[in-house]
């Protein structure tokens, strides 16, 4: 056997032994290390289950409080199902993420520890990378961090009638980033939460239904105002306008006096949403409560009555002119103007 198959012989013979040894040093620690890390990771996995699943039993409940509630005569009235079970799930959404973020990222770190890996590098590399993501996501974090406290202020819901600025309509959809709004003709509106400056909800508390009687200016404005406080009492009693009405009708007086007539102001507090349909109903009662009065109610221009007889057409006519006919003396005496030539033409 030569000298350098000898030399490798004894040198595998000597890492093996060395392995061997390294091996036989240090497997309790690794044993121990590899226990550690399972251990940290089945109980972050299994304390992340238990988080979500009281949070998921905390919806829940949620939702069977707002059903019924939902179920009671007042309670239909104030509250939304499906409002507030977009609401609620919004906020279990964010709850579940938050937790499921430091649950992980707590087990993350501790097993890179049992590791025994340096985190100081680590966190400093993800500090100026949260930095840059940050920066370049801003208008994400600005609709999130927005939907997040919309959602969690209540300040509208589905169902609700908002004017954002940008865009109004009725609130379809809640979500974090976003909110859709269908708009009068039917059409979507994607509104990003950090776009809205302001919010008018006008389907939260109560809304008021306007409305203006114009009348002759020689009416009885006693008389106008009993007919119209009576057929506003007979709309209250009938439905659904019992419900909508939630306060008898009100007749502020004259809202403006013109030379040929006056407008009657009325004002009604309706459930929330229901102003329009309260004042068309509410109009349509007072003008048929005037028609049987014998009310008249006057608008635009006034056309004045006169019993004359309509004028002859004909006394419209101006007589013929005398030059009209070139034979007749008139033409023969008139003298043609003749304009003066200039000095130097012939």
């Amino acid at each position: 056997m030569s000298a350098s198959s000898t030399t490798t012989l004894n040198d595998a013979q000597t890492s093996a032994t060395n392995a061997a040894d390294y091996v036989s040093q240090n497997w309790a620690s690794w044993l121990a290390a590899g226990l550690r890390i399972l251990l940290i990771v089945v109980i972050a996995v299994v304390l992340r289950v238990a988080v979500r699943r009281m949070i998921t039993k905390f919806i829940e409940r949620m939702n069977r409080g707002a059903e019924s509630a939902g179920t009671t005569a007042l309670g239909g009235l104030l509250v939304n199902a499906e409002r507030r079970r977009q609401r609620s799930e919004a906020i279990g959404s964010v709850l579940r993420s938050v937790a499921s973020f430091v649950i992980l990222g707590t087990a993350a770190l501790t097993v890179l520890s049992v590791l025994k890996i340096n985190l100081a590098p680590l966190l400093a590399s993800a500090g100026v990378a949260g930095v840059a993501i940050g920066f370049g996501a801003r208008n994400l974090v600005t609709d999130f961090l927005s939907g997040v406290f919309m959602i969690l202020e209540d300040q509208y819901g589905v169902g609700d009638v908002i004017d954002a600025g940008v865009a109004s309509g009725t609130v379809v959809e809640v979500g974090l980033r976003v909110t859709k709004l269908r708009g009068d003709e039917g059409e979507i509106w994607y509104v990003r939460n950090g776009e809205v400056k302001r919010i008018g909800n006008l389907s939260q508390g109560w809304a008021t239904a306007m409305v203006d009687v114009q009348v002759g200016y020689g009416q009885d404005l006693e008389r106008a105002r009993t007919v119209i406080t009576t057929a506003a009492g007979e709309m209250a009693k009938t439905q659904p306008w019992d419900e909508a009405l939630w306060e008898p009708v009100e007749v502020l007086g004259l809202q403006s006096v013109a030379a040929d007539s006056v407008v009657i102001q009325a004002q009604a507090k309706t459930m929330p949403g229901k102003s329009a349909a309260v004042a068309r109903e509410l109009r349509w009662r007072i003008k048929q409560a005037f028609d049987e009065a014998g009310i008249t109610i006057v608008g635009g221009t006034p056309v004045a009555a006169t019993d004359e007889e309509p004028a002859d057409p004909a006394d419209g006519v101006a007589a013929p002119s005398a030059l009209s006919n070139p034979d007749s003396a008139q033409s023969a005496a008139a003298q043609p103007i003749v304009s003066p030539r200039a000095p130097g033409r012939q």
